[in-house]
């Protein structure tokens, strides 16, 4: 029921023209004309600080941010990555860690990390952050300290579009079976299981895999292997919308850049790679299944350019996120918040 009001509300403050104007500071409107993600929040005086901005507007940045899944805040002079770290902090309370990791990431100070480390010339396909795990942030910031000399984008897509676009056949079946993770750790490609799970202990492994029911082996050679099995759609909990949560072609083999995927199935077994999925089941997900929702993610994906200063501050169950490749340095940070779990 509770859901259901907050989707209500939403539709009266928006027919209510919330949008137009917050104490005559900054414009707020779509970035796109023909599309609603990102809203654009940016000042129409100078010598706004955001931080400060926001805190008298919190029902402002939520009520847009559940309707539109992201706001992209410009030209507020944001330079310091304290800033950024403060800003996350106003509107969402304290910084997540950054645990159960999947994608290779560096601490810059506290709880804000790169993007990702991943080299230049690869893309990273659009995901929800944490979708395959027990728990998840809901709400991921990113920083553009320093935009790339040429493309290095963060696409980004509307999960609820996804859902609703994806054909209905696939999503009942995938609703049904769910989704199964597979991962190996230790055998010289992806992350190190210490850096996954953030210690040296073996012991403090199996802890939280038995904590996040996670099934868990150790291979020899202090190698490891872990299967879990999660949801492949998910009911936002303050809207009640039905979302596409998952990274069912995200981890998926098929997914990868051709030479890394060939590269991979010459040294290792399928039950080897260092992530793929599956059904729920642990039966295979079928080519034209996985053909067909990376199409439905490639219709629906939102491009911009990043401007140095921006902010896109995200609902993680609302919008998936990804990075293009880029040429030139480019300097992205990321801070997440708000942990929840089903």
């Amino acid at each position: 029921m509770e859901a259901v009001n907050v989707s209500n509300n939403l539709r009266l403050k928006r027919r209510q023209g919330i949008n137009l104007v917050a104490a005559e500071l900054v414009e707020i409107k779509p970035l796109f004309a023909n599309r609603t993600l990102p809203m654009l929040c940016q000042p129409i005086v100078e010598g706004v600080n955001l931080s400060t901005w926001a805190v008298n507007n919190q029902e402002l940045i939520n009520t847009n941010l559940l309707w539109h899944g992201g706001i992209l805040f410009r030209n507020f002079s944001v330079k310091e990555i304290a800033e950024f770290e403060n800003f996350i902090q106003v509107v969402s309370g304290d910084l997540l860690e950054y645990r159960d990791r999947s994608s290779p990431r560096s601490a810059i100070q506290g709880k804000i990390y790169t993007s990702t480390d991943y080299p230049a010339d690869q893309s990273i396909f659009l995901h929800s952050e944490n979708s395959y795990a027990a728990s998840w942030p809901l709400k991921i910031f990113f920083h553009c300290v320093t935009p790339a000399q040429q493309s290095g984008e963060t696409p980004i897509a509307d999960t609820r579009r996804l859902f609703q676009k994806i054909n209905p056949k696939i999503c009942d079946r995938f609703i049904e079976k769910g989704v199964m993770y597979i991962r190996n750790f230790g055998d010289g490609f992806g992350l190190p299981w210490q850096t996954v799970f953030q210690t040296e202990n073996p012991a403090e492994v199996e802890e939280f895999c038995h904590s996040n029911n996670i099934e868990f082996e150790w291979k020899p050679g202090n190698r490891l292997r872990t299967r879990s099995t999660r949801q492949a759609v998910a009911t936002h909990p303050k809207t009640g919308e039905t979302v596409w949560f998952n990274h069912a072609a995200f981890f998926h083999v098929t997914t990868l850049d051709t030479k890394i995927r060939t590269a991979l199935l010459a040294e290792f077994s399928e039950a080897d790679l260092p992530h793929n999925t599956y059904y729920g089941d642990a039966s295979p997900i079928e080519i034209e299944v996985l053909d067909a929702i990376r199409s439905v993610y490639q219709q629906e994906t939102v491009i911009f350019p990043w401007q140095a200063g921006d902010i896109l501050m995200l609902d993680n169950m609302l919008t998936a996120h990804g990075r293009h490749p880029f040429i030139g340095k480019r300097k992205v940070v990321v801070g997440m918040s708000e942990i929840f779990s089903n």
